[in-house]
């Protein structure tokens, strides 16, 4: 897996302070994505071990309230892997600190997924210009949702999260 880029301190991707790993490649290719620089697997730098324990030590900073992983594309067949070990160490090492992500892919298109038993918040769906609201918390076009993973995998259907 590659990525893109990571912030050490991101307020506007999950709430609090986060670290945010973003990332590359992305088929989706989204009308005005806010990220086009991730669609290319190529791009990026390699996510090495190295990487990840550097990243497990920036969230261990007491005003680190959790781990957000976009893109480019989480889910990926090309980024899942990657991701899965980043969420499942993560949450290994902080079981108390929430872990969002953000995908192009449907709920339950990867409910089934590993990764989702690691999972927080969930903000599905494809950026969808035409749906396109300012004023949305979390996320950038009225299609996509703020879903509980947990809770919809307990309830067997699509919880939304309440912030």
């Amino acid at each position: 897996m590659r990525y893109a880029k990571i912030r050490k301190m991101d307020i506007s991707n999950g709430p609090g302070i986060r670290v945010s790993v973003f990332v590359q490649g992305c088929t989706f290719n989204c009308k005005n994505c806010f990220n086009p620089e991730t669609h290319d697997f190529n791009g990026g730098k390699e996510f090495t071990g190295e990487k990840l324990e550097e990243v497990l030590n920036l969230c261990n900073r007491d005003e680190v309230v959790g781990l957000s992983l976009l893109g480019g594309e989480p889910l990926h067949p090309n980024n899942i892997e990657g991701t899965t070990l980043i969420a499942k160490s993560f949450k290994e090492k902080y079981p108390h600190k929430t872990l969002w992500v953000w995908t192009g892919f449907l709920f339950d298109d990867v409910k089934d997924k590993e990764i989702m038993q690691y999972v927080d918040v969930l903000v599905d769906g494809r950026y969808v210009d035409d749906l396109h609201d300012f004023t949305l918390k979390w996320r950038g076009s009225s299609n996509q949702r703020v879903i509980d993973v947990q809770k919809s995998l307990k309830q067997n259907k699509i919880v939304l999260h309440k912030d």
